[in-house]
Order: structure tokens, then sequence, then C-alpha cells
């Protein structure tokens, strides 16, 4: 839905028994997508077929008069249809009946004839409230799967952790050297899981309060991927991947160093985790007249279109083992959506299930200011 109210995106249904009363109020809210019924019955059926962001509701109609669709309206099991706000029009201004009207669920009335400003500035109103409510459930829900990804993510890694260390203070004389190391290997592995996932979840949290420092300035991605390519190389190592990269020297990028170090850093760490034994990860650039693109191929696991559609987004948990069962933290890659975005990039990928993955992050070209 458009951010800007007066949109086309905004559709509002006008239902009044008398025609003329139609023609006016839609030249009044002609700016909007507008739709028509002269009885309660059809806007009902309206109602059932298409969505709207408003309903004007005349109160006086044959039939079904305005209170009946109203509480029609409110007690329908489909919440997009309980949730469409109802602003009665009447030509009373009884107390009565605007009490009433309240009391079946309408949020305001208009009294006809219509004041063209009066209409106009309540229709607006209601459906900023309306799309700020919408925000707000919208938000609601990804602070809630936010908050089932750290619950997660703690919780397993904390309980391997505890279990090892228990067996191990309870019987470790009783365990030969390489049931020892394996208990050993599983509390290291937690233990780095947890750093991983804490680091990521002190930025991202940092990054929506504005506490991070965001200082662009030109930046080497060549010199920036073969540091971070360094760091994560013992791990491919570990598991027999090929781990190279291609990028020529003075790549030049306007961007903040710490956000794009962190964003290679879960790319490449990515990759080695969904690549099994023996595949390979190439890192490579191509350069446009207004960005450089850099991205991450890999040989591994790939991953199906409903994987793809949930990927960056905070609201959905898509965190699955690696290769060697390596633990993911669910938030490597909405960290990276965020830090890209705030850098003027985009961010991509395309994958096939079984036939690996490439991501790729496209940001600004820095250019020199010509000396005055």
């Amino acid at each position: 839905m458009s951010d800007q109210i007066g949109s086309k995106a905004f559709s509002v249904l006008i239902v009044d028994d008398i025609p003329k009363n139609i023609q006016v109020a839609a030249n009044i809210l002609q700016d909007y997508n507008l739709f028509f019924a002269q009885d309660g019955e059809s806007a009902l059926q309206q109602v059932k077929k298409n969505h709207f962001d408003l309903i004007l509701l005349d109160v006086m109609m044959p039939g079904m008069n305005g209170f009946d669709v109203c509480a029609a309206l409110k007690r329908d099991e489909d919440l997009r249809i309980r949730n469409i706000p109802v602003v009665f029009l009447t030509a009373r201004s009884d107390m009565d009946d605007i009490v009433k009207g309240f009391e079946v669920g309408g949020v305001d009335y208009v009294t006809k004839p219509f004041n063209g400003a009066e209409l106009s500035a309540r229709v607006k109103t209601h459906l900023t409230l309306k799309d700020a409510n919408r925000k707000l459930l919208e938000l609601n829900a990804a602070k809630d799967k936010f908050f089932s990804i750290v619950a997660h993510d703690l919780r397993n890694p904390l309980q391997v952790l505890i279990l090892c260390s228990e067996i191990l203070a309870e019987s470790y004389h009783q365990f030969d050297e390489d049931t020892r190391i394996d208990y050993i290997g599983k509390m290291c592995q937690n233990s780095a899981h947890l750093a991983d996932f804490l680091e990521n979840l002190l930025q991202w949290a940092g990054s929506q309060q504005g506490a991070i420092t965001f200082l662009p300035t030109k930046i080497d991605l060549c010199f920036l991927t073969d540091e971070t390519i360094k760091l994560l190389k013992a791990g491919a190592l570990e598991k027999t991947i090929s781990l190279t990269s291609s990028l020529s020297k003075d790549l030049n990028v306007f961007a903040d160093a710490n956000m794009i170090k962190t964003v290679i850093r879960n790319l490449i760490s990515n990759a080695v985790k969904f690549t099994p034994s023996g595949g390979g990860i190439d890192v490579f650039a191509e350069v446009t007249q207004q960005q450089i693109c850099l991205s991450v191929r890999d040989s591994g696991i790939g991953m199906n279109p409903k994987e793809l559609e949930r990927l960056f987004r905070v609201d959905a948990k898509i965190s699955k083992p690696g290769t060697n069962n390596e633990k993911g933290t669910g938030l490597g890659l909405i960290l990276c959506k965020e830090f890209i975005r705030r850098n003027k990039g985009t961010i991509c990928v395309a994958s096939t299930p079984g036939a690996g993955s490439c991501f790729t992050i496209c940001l600004p070209i820095y250019r020199e200011v010509p000396e005055t």
C-alpha cells in the first residue's frame, strides 16, 4: 500500500441508495479508487469480492439499513473484512443514531449534504489511521518472529554446552581420549555459534536503534575480501572446499568499511557452511558505470523458491544446518540486507536446489571529487 494518502492504491466503497449522493461523494473523493453500491446486500457482496480500505455507508436505505450492514461486517469471520473502517453517511443529527452507529462498529459519521473539505479530511484521517495500524501489526508480527529466532538460536547451543559440560564434569575419567575430544569439540562448535549469533544480534539491534556509526568512505573491496578469506580459510580447508577470489585491485566503492566487512564475512561464511566437502566457492566482481557488484558463488546445497522468498525477512524463520551440521544464526542475511540498504546498495541471490547459490551485492563506485 502506498504511504501517500489520496493515492489510487486506496479503495473506498460508497454505499447510498440515492445516485446523486454517490455522485457528489465521488467528485469529492476522485483521488481514490472508488466502488459503489446502492443497497446493503450489494455492498456485502462487493466486500466479499474486493479489498476495501474504507466504507462510506448511508444509514437510511431500503432493505438492510446501514446499521445492519455494519453489524454484518463486524461479525464476519474474515479479519480483513471485520477490520474495514466504516464511516456513516447520514442526514440526521440525532444523537441516538450517532451513538448507535458507534455501537455497531462505525468509526465516524459525516452528515449530508456533504461539506467537501470535511468529507475529504475525515476519509484521509481514517485511511491514515488504518495504514498506521496495518504497519503496527506488521511490526508486531516481525517482532514476535524475531524473538522466536533469538529464543531458538540461544536455547539450542546453550543446551548442548550445558549437557556436554555436565557429562564431562561427572564422568571425565570414565571416557577415553577420543570421547573427551568429541565432547570438547561440540562445546567449541556451539560456543562459536553463540558468539557469531550474539555478534550479529548486537549489530542488527544497533542498526535498528541508530547506534552504529555510519561513515561511508573510499574502501577497496579486494582488500576487504582478501582479509575475510584469510579469516575463513581454515574452515574451508577443514571441509576441503576450494575458496578463491578473482577480484582485481582498486575496486573502490563508497561505503562504510565495517558494515561491508560484516556483509562479506556473512556471505562467505554461509557459502562455506552450505557447501559440501570437495566443493568450491568463487568470489568475483563486475563493474558498471555506477556500481561495483561483488558475487559469492558456491557449489552448495542451494535453495528452493519458497526458501528464497523468505530469505531476507525478519518475520520468517529460515535457519537450517550446514552440510557438516553447522548451525545457522538466522540473522546474518537480515543484517546483510540492512547494511547494504544503509549503503545505498542492493543485495540479491540466485539459487537452484542441489546446484548452489550466488549472492550478489552492488555498491556505488567511489568517485574522486575534483579539486576546485
